[in-house]
């Protein structure tokens, strides 16, 4: 039921999209196009405040009030933001994705046909000038308009400037409106672009080459986690949206590629949290004749040339603290880690049981591995302020994982922790087909037959019996490493369009 209130709010929205819509049937009355067109030779804003050096300002003569300037011509598009309106000027500040500038609009140096355009002018307009970049009596950088054109008009009022936006969710429904008016929304953005470019570029110097794999598998495998479904209507199959990248590129270090990657989307049917989104972006990389000692160096190596792409230093803000990415990342034992932080030697299963209880967790019917490693996620990966590589974790826990040679119950395997979350695992991948298909069915030991989870790989089983070099593997969440390089608390705040519930009562059409 609507309330008196709901009702105004309502009644005033309406209105100002009806002065709105006033203003656009005036615009196209002036014989102008509102939603404009093909506007070239404009210059980034960014790249017009770095044209400052460029004003002249003459010595003052006599009987004038300040000083004459004279400065660059320069042609800008941008969204207005702000405007303010003092006889026959108009102040109008304009935003880029390079930044923000002012524009003053005076009816003398415009003329009247453009005098007449600027009063149609609304907050959210998007507009092109030309003019003379000077600054104004109080010393701020403006353009001073000969020429106004009109790019696109607003129908929409925007957000309040105080209130508007508070909202998390409202900002990432309407993550349009959160670029143009959070401040740092679109930095946040734009770093992760350069995140992503800069993993690319290293990848390249490094010999390796990026390739596609397919999105649809016909088994869901590569990772323990929960698929999405779907079906296939000329083959009449059920299929599933991949999980993981893993067994395909394993797959063409058979075939020779032997320094490949995939940077793409990987989707989990799971649950949501400051940390999980079901549709992420994962990187994963393997190398021939390489091992998990070959991945730690490449991991470092990643993280440290995006930071400085973003042009950031190495000691980063990370809420109310600082991580410091200067190199070389701390190296410690999983085993080392778990005695340090619980007290309990690893080795003494009893002892990881009784603690485990006292935690609270399920131990009964569980290996002793699983247990411990439930004391890990629990006790120990929360106090991992990092960055840290964690080494050498229980084999039982690995099935895709080489063993160490002297001592095979322990896997060679990393987990690189920042701010207490997980950012990158990597192995000595397994290559021995036999181990490897005996692992897989103790994997899938007690699954129910129809689950999606249930079947074996057998053509990369087929494939790794062909030979596969003895390799290195890593994977690394894309989204998490963005929002610890961006300083944001939530991967919401990195994925420009996670995953929200509907709009209740609302549908498409009314949108």
């Amino acid at each position: 039921m609507n309330t008196p209130t709901d009702d105004k709010s309502a009644k005033g929205a309406a209105a100002l999209e009806a002065a709105r819509r006033e203003k656009l049937r005036k615009i196209e009355e002036m014989g102008i196009d509102p939603w404009g067109g093909r506007f070239d030779d404009h210059i980034p804003i960014g790249q017009i405040r770095d044209r400052e050096n460029e004003i002249v300002v003459h010595p003052l003569e006599e009987g004038q009030r300040s000083p004459e300037q004279t400065g660059p011509k320069v042609r800008a598009a941008g969204r207005i933001v702000l405007q303010r309106k003092a006889g026959k000027l108009i102040f109008v500040d304009i935003l880029d994705w390079t930044g923000k500038v002012q524009l003053l609009l005076g009816k003398n140096q415009i003329g009247e046909s453009n005098w007449a355009l600027a009063q149609c002018l609304d907050l959210g307009d998007l507009i092109g000038v030309d003019g003379e970049l000077r600054r104004t009596r109080t010393g701020e950088l403006t353009i001073f308009a000969e020429d106004l054109h009109f790019l696109s008009k607003s129908i929409a009022t925007p957000p309040d400037k105080h209130s508007g936006l508070n909202d998390p969710e409202l900002r990432q429904r309407m993550r349009y409106l959160d670029l143009i008016h959070t401040d740092g929304a679109l930095e946040r953005f734009l770093h992760r672009t350069k995140i992503v470019h800069s993993i690319r570029n290293t990848l390249s110097r490094e010999g390796f080459v990026e390739v596609e794999g397919p999105t649809l598998h016909a088994i869901a495998g590569g990772a323990a986690a929960r698929p999405f479904t779907t079906h296939h209507n000329a083959l009449d199959i059920d299929l599933f949206l991949r999980i993981a990248l893993e067994l395909h590129l394993k797959r063409l270090l058979v075939g020779g590629v032997e320094r490949v990657y995939e940077l793409g989307r990987v989707y989990r049917n799971e649950g949501i949290s400051p940390q999980h989104n079901p549709e992420f972006t994962m990187l994963e990389v393997y190398q021939a004749y390489g091992n998990y000692e070959t991945m730690m160096d490449l991991t470092e190596k990643l993280i440290v040339e995006a930071i400085r792409t973003t042009g950031q230093d190495l000691k980063l803000p990370w809420g109310g603290r600082q991580i410091d990415f200067t190199p070389p990342f701390a190296r410690k034992t999983y085993d080392a880690l778990f005695a340090e932080h619980t007290g309990v030697e690893p080795g003494d299963a009893e002892a990881v049981t009784a603690f485990a209880y006292d935690m609270g967790l399920e131990t009964k019917g569980k290996h002793i591995d699983v247990i411990k490693n439930e004391v890990f996620e629990a006790k120990v990966e929360d106090a991992l302020s990092g960055p840290i590589f964690v080494m050498d974790y229980p084999a039982s826990i690995c099935p895709l994982t080489k063993r160490k040679r002297d001592n095979p119950a322990v896997a060679e395997r990393f987990e690189l922790y920042i701010a207490g979350m997980e950012l990158a695992n990597a192995y000595t991948e397994l290559n021995d087909p036999d181990l490897q298909e005996a692992l897989f069915s103790r994997q899938l030991e007690g699954l129910a037959e129809e689950d999606s989870m249930a079947r074996m790989d057998h053509d990369f089983l087929r494939a790794l019996r062909h030979a596969m070099p003895p390799a290195g593997g890593l994977g690394v969440g894309i989204d998490r490493l963005a929002m610890v390089l961006t300083n944001s608390q939530t991967i919401r705040e990195v994925i420009l369009f996670p995953l929200l519930r509907p709009e209740a009562g609302t549908r498409n059409d009314e949108l």
